[in-house]
């Protein structure tokens, strides 16, 4: 037995991070200490006035544990990751984890491209934004083609110069086929300027050329033509119109302006977003909040778990007042960005204004989806507790669903699906191709799923995996079927030694969700209850998932070439033979010599080819 007091006799006087678990083993809370005997000793002292949300927590604290590091700013970083795996039950948590566009411009290359990315690395690149809206990078990129001729294909030049015919952007004018040498490098280059110009916010110079080709077109009758330029235009206008409102005070820089409103349990979070002095765009972010927590606590809170996660920090935050451990979390950012990194607290101007407009835009957002929020939590939360309540059980956070795709008993399939707290986690989906059962059977079937699937949890706890793909195990399992997946699922789990409540969703003559088969007996379901629907939701969902793999795997299997038939001949093999040589019959008739020349291929796998046609 884990003895508290004991235990906390043996904490070093180190900085560190510290777990608390409860009667479960569930982390309830994560903290970072300068000093972890001091820190963890203070939860466990009656005389201390720890406040409402910290009595509760400790109630429920069966253990702890600690790690040590070596610096306070060390016990940062990990506390913040920790959180983000973890998401603790008494920690205030970031509900919604967004990252934001940008556009990169792969200057490294001799013929750039231009994209969207939804992540930063250090590759040579040029990074634009971040940006609040990828219609509004998709639509920026679309005109950067049109007005610039930057090509959009994945062809390595200058090495595939020439190697296939140019795509339809070089048809419809919005590309200079550099992949057949139609236009130098230099020239593109120039281009390529052209387009970091307009990227950094210079629309002037490209409105004016704009013009002047509207009017030449005019002048020459060419209408059409006309028309398309000052479609251009209008779309780099509107385009520097979102550059419009600016920060005067601190033109040039790229800032953050934070600010927060909170009503009971629920908090929202407005961030401004700056970049080269202009307001680009804003967010807002919901927490979830515990009892007593102050508004310090709260944004520094925020603060760490959003700026771990997002690629780009700015060269300051504005806050509406201090926070805790202000210091320490700037000289965190600092490392994180390679700068220096300010929090500051404008008191005055403009910038305080810019603050003032952040809170208002959050307390707006609190008061208009309050009632949202509580929708989606009597959808999701409220669906599970109504779950719990028909089946008798507690404790319901992890839901797997399964089902089995086949038509004939060809390409059979299975799908895993996982439901947390009412919501779907995708990441934690799996698929599975069934091995030993031949024909259609959905029983036998399902056995390899759930057997393949447990086993898999079960070598992976043992050898204490974390983070494994199977690790996690659910609190309930949902078959799609009745009494009969049910048996079979009962099966599986008494053969591996593990406890886990099994029901069935099972459907009516038109396919369509009647009620749950549990523990012997068909549970009738309230068709209008936030439980039925969500069952139904799951249902579809696990459905939805085998059937989509199904038929990717049915389309993989009827696009088939006789060159897949030769050993060694991969998918790069297979593509050289096919665009070096006209047909089939010209790769039979061409010699060893002739194949190796393949820039993928060697000498054996040569005379493989030239062994399979003779």
């Amino acid at each position: 037995m884990f003895d508290i007091q004991e235990e906390l006799k043996k904490l070093p006087g180190k900085p560190g991070v510290y777990l608390m678990h409860d009667e479960k083993d569930e982390i309830i809370y994560v903290g970072k200490a300068i000093s972890l005997k001091n820190r963890v000793r203070q939860y466990f002292q009656s005389s201390r006035n720890k406040g409402v949300k910290i009595e509760q927590m400790v109630t429920h604290i069966s253990r702890f544990e600690y790690i040590v590091t070596d610096s306070e700013l060390e016990a940062l970083v990990l506390e913040c990751n920790l959180i983000k795996e973890h998401r603790p039950k008494y920690n205030t948590m970031l509900m919604d984890d967004k990252t934001y566009p940008f556009i990169k411009v792969t200057v490294e290359e001799p013929y750039p491209r231009i994209m969207m990315t939804r992540r930063m690395v250090k590759d040579k690149a040029k990074y634009f934004g971040p940006y609040t809206s990828a219609g509004a990078v998709k639509d920026t990129i679309e005109l950067i083609r049109k007005l610039y001729y930057i090509r959009s294909c994945n062809r390595k030049l200058p090495r595939d110069v020439g190697k296939e015919r140019p795509c339809l952007n070089y048809h419809i004018h919005q590309c200079n086929a550099p992949c057949q040498g139609y236009v130098s490098e230099e020239e593109y280059q120039k281009s390529v300027q052209e387009v970091l110009k307009f990227l950094n916010g210079n629309y002037e110079g490209i409105t004016e050329q704009l013009k002047e080709k509207m009017e030449a077109a005019s002048e020459a009758l060419e209408f059409e033509k006309a028309i398309e330029y000052r479609e251009l235009i209008s779309s780099v206008q509107k385009i520097a119109q979102k550059q419009k409102i600016t920060d005067a005070a601190g033109a040039g820089d790229d800032r953050d302006i934070l600010a927060m409103a909170v009503e009971g349990e629920d908090a929202v979070v407005q961030v401004f977003f700056i970049r080269g002095g202009r307001l680009i765009g804003r967010d807002h972010f919901y927490l979830k909040i515990a009892k007593e927590e102050s508004a310090k606590e709260t944004l520094s809170s925020f603060i760490k778990q959003f700026y771990a996660g997002t690629p780009y920090i700015p060269a300051e935050l504005m806050l509406p007042e201090e926070i805790d451990d202000q210091e320490l979390i700037a000289e965190w950012l600092t490392k994180k960005r390679g700068h220096k990194v300010q929090i500051k607290v404008p008191r005055k101007g403009t910038k305080e204004k810019l603050v003032e407009l952040a809170a208002r835009n959050a307390r707006l957002v609190l008061s208009t989806d309050r009632e949202r929020l509580k929708r989606e939590e009597g959808r999701t939360i409220g669906a599970v507790r109504e779950l719990e309540k028909l089946l008798g059980l507690t404790g319901i956070v992890r839901m797997e669903a399964y089902d089995i795709s086949n038509i004939s008993g060809f390409a059979t399939v299975g799908s895993m699906v996982v439901y947390e707290k009412g919501k779907p986690k995708r990441n934690d989906y799996r698929k599975f191709r069934i091995k030993g059962v031949q024909g259609a059977d959905d029983y036998a079937s399902m056995e390899e799923v759930l057997t393949r699937r447990f086993t898999h949890g079960l070598r992976e706890q043992e050898e204490g995996k974390e983070l494994g793909g199977f690790t996690a195990f659910p609190d309930l399992l949902l078959m799609d079927g009745g009494k009969g997946q049910v048996n079979i699922a009962l099966k599986v789990l008494d053969n591996l030694g593990l406890s886990i409540p099994v029901c069935g969703m099972v459907k009516d003559d038109n396919h369509r969700t009647r009620g749950l088969y549990y523990q012997n007996q068909e549970l009738p379901i309230d068709r209008d209850s936030e439980c039925f629907k969500l069952i139904t939701r799951i249902q579809d969902e696990a459905h939805r998932f085998a059937i989509t793999f199904h038929r990717k795997l049915r389309s993989q299997n009827q696009v088939h070439s006789i060159l897949d038939d030769i050993p060694g001949v991969g998918p790069a093999r297979r593509k050289d033979l096919m665009r070096h040589f006209e047909n089939i019959d010209a790769i039979r008739n061409a010699s060893i010599e002739e194949l190796k020349e393949l820039p993928s291929m060697n000498e054996k796998a040569a005379a493989d080819v030239y062994k399979f046609f003779h």
